[in-house]
Parts: structure tokens; sequence; C-alpha cells
């Protein structure tokens, strides 16, 4: 498995969706791209897959010894958030699995952040130069690409879209035809986390922009149904535990009762006691010698890891600001992992719960 989060755009994962025109009517079909969100879906954009009457099939590391493709169907159409989810029929043997990715919002702030997405875009159409041995004579291919740019993230905010500034734009070689055509569906990185999903190419923006649905519209404009079943097939959370692409967690804790009974902080301590840092001999104390010495001093200290990880959260809801600096110490000793992630989602979820 991947560890979900950690490793950010793993080009194992990136699917072509190669969509079918209709039988006998030699209309031809589309192409778009997505990626591999879990064991048997692939996240793309809605209008890649809408309307299909044809074959869908989506195919991974194309050319490559790793090359593996699959018929799939139409699991979520939301046309409002421009998202879908297919559903693959069947995965070879040998394939990994596949965690979801972390999943994240942007600042709305005057910031620009740098962004990666790799898709399969109509500029990149190639053509062998000479067959290759056992696969018949030459033929055309889309080829990857992977871009990567800047988030300005105040742009767009009427459509409600990222707008993505890429450093070395094609060249226009079809006026009629975006060279864009078929990045749509790509998932757009940022700080190891999914921000967004390309969607559009505006021809008035110039050859060096692209648009993508932000992943924390989807909630304002997708059905209930389809954020339940993108929440159960594609990892994607519930809103109030969505964190940030910069890693901190969605909202403050500083707002929480000065005491709360366990029912309300088992998430939070069975996630913290999860932590490898804290099954270690010495983490315990490591982690309270980088916060304020007040902790150490009124925390009642257990044996038991468990009772232990209680007791300190415990202490830090008497200190206002305590228990932040205690999740902030996690992040840094700890570093980017699946473990922190479920501590940040749990934290996320308590000050929402109390907001």
């Amino acid at each position: 498995m991947t560890d979900r989060g950690e490793q950010g755009l793993d080009a194992a994962r990136v699917a072509e969706v190669l969509v079918g025109g209709p039988r006998g009517q030699g209309r031809p079909g589309r192409r778009g791209s997505g990626y591999r969100v879990s064991g048997d879906c692939v996240l793309t954009a809605a209008h890649v897959v809408s309307g299909q009457v044809g074959s869908l099939r989506v195919r991974f590391d194309a050319d490559l010894p790793g090359e593996w493709s699959a018929a799939a169907r139409v699991l979520v159409l939301d046309e409002a958030a421009d998202v879908a989810l297919l559903e693959l029929a069947d995965t070879p043997a040998g394939v990994p699995d596949a965690d979801p990715p972390r999943y994240a919002a942007v600042p709305d702030a005057d910031v620009v952040l740098p962004f990666s997405a790799m898709g399969f875009p109509r500029f990149k159409l190639r053509r062998d130069t000479a067959p290759v041995p056992g696969d018949g004579p030459p033929g055309r291919y889309r080829d990857s690409c992977h871009v990567s740019g800047t988030v300005s993230v105040l742009s767009n905010r009427r459509a409600g879209t990222l707008e993505l500034a890429v450093l070395v734009p094609p060249a226009d070689v079809e006026p009629e035809r975006s060279p864009w055509e078929g990045m749509s569906g790509a998932a757009v990185w940022c700080g190891g986390a999914v921000i967004g999903v390309v969607g559009v190419h505006h021809r008035a923006d110039g050859l060096g922009r692209l648009a993508a649905r932000r992943v924390e519209r989807w909630y304002d404009v997708a059905s209930a149904a389809a954020l339940e079943r993108l929440g159960r097939r594609a990892g994607l959370p519930p809103r109030e535990a969505l964190g940030r692409a910069d890693g901190t967690p969605a909202a403050p804790l500083t707002a929480l009762p000065g005491e709360l009974p366990l029912r309300d902080l088992i998430e939070l301590v069975d996630a913290l006691t999860a932590l490898p840092l804290l099954r270690s001999p010495h983490g315990m104390n490591l982690l309270l010698d980088s916060i304020t010495d007040r902790i150490a001093a009124h925390s009642p200290r257990d044996p038991r890891l468990r009772m232990d990880v209680y007791g300190v959260v415990r202490t830090c809801l008497r200190y206002p600001g305590t228990l932040d600096q205690l999740l902030e110490a996690v992040r840094l000793l700890e570093g980017p992992s699946p473990e922190v992630e479920r501590v940040d989602r749990a934290a996320a979820l308590l000050a929402a719960r109390h907001h």
C-alpha cells in the first residue's frame, strides 16, 4: 500500500480515461485524465464521462512494463461540482492496492502556491517513428504531461475554480482545438494533497492558464449522495475535517472548553496513541519537552500509554492554546505520515463539534 498523503502524486496511479464513441456510428470517442484514489476507483472530471454512450476504459502506464487497463463504470457523476468517480471492473493480480490521497483546501488569502498535475493533453500526441517488435506498425499515441506551476488563490473566486499558471505553455498548433484537450480530470496536487481537479482551459486566459474545480467547493455544490459516495469510496473527509494545503488543520482548538468528557476525546486519544513517536520508550517525554513545561508539571502521568495520553490531553485543555502547541510539536517531531493525518482529522472533528 502507499502511504496516504506522504508521497503526493504517484505516476503509476495517473489514469488515461478512454471514452468510446457510439457503436456503428463512426463517431470518435474522447479522452480525459484521472487519478486512482482507491483500489478500484478513479477520480476524474464529470464532463469527461458525461453523456457517455460507448465503452469506458481506464489505462495506466501505457507502453511501459507495468501497463494495465480495465473496463469502468460511472459511480459518481456530479456536473455541478464537475467531479466524477469511476469504478474499475477488475484489477489485475500484482497491481498494488491504493490508499486514498489526502484532500485539502487552499487558504482564501493573498498567497501564491506551487502545484503539480499529470495528465494526457492533446498537444502530447505523438507518432511512432518505427515499429516496435511484436507490436505491429507505427501508430499515434498520446504521451503523459507532468506540469508544475503556481496557483493564484484569489483568482476565479466567483467561478469557484483554481487558476493554474503553467511554467512553460505549449505552442498553439491547432487554433480550432485547445492543446490542453484531454487534461481534464487530472488531480491537482499541492503540499502532498489533492486540492482540485482540472476542468477547463479558457482561451481568453491564454495558453499558460488552466482552471480546476477546488475541492472545498465540492461541499457547496455537489449533491449529498455524491459527497457520501466520494467519502466512502474515494476517502473524501467530512467538510469539518478537511485540512489545508499547508498542512495545518482546518480549525484551531483554542476555543474548546476546559473540561470535556472522555467520549468527546476518544478519537483524538486513539489517534495520538497510534503515533510511532509515542510508542517509543521516551517519546512522550520528548513531546512534553517540546511544549510549555506547565503540561508536564500538572499532568497525571501513567505507565499505561492510553491513560497517559488522556491525562496529557485533559491537562492541555485547562491551558488554552497548549493543545494546538502539542499537535504542532507532533507534526514537527513525527513528520508527514498517515498517523499524523489521522491526528489532524480527529482534532478538526473535535474543533468543529464544539465550535
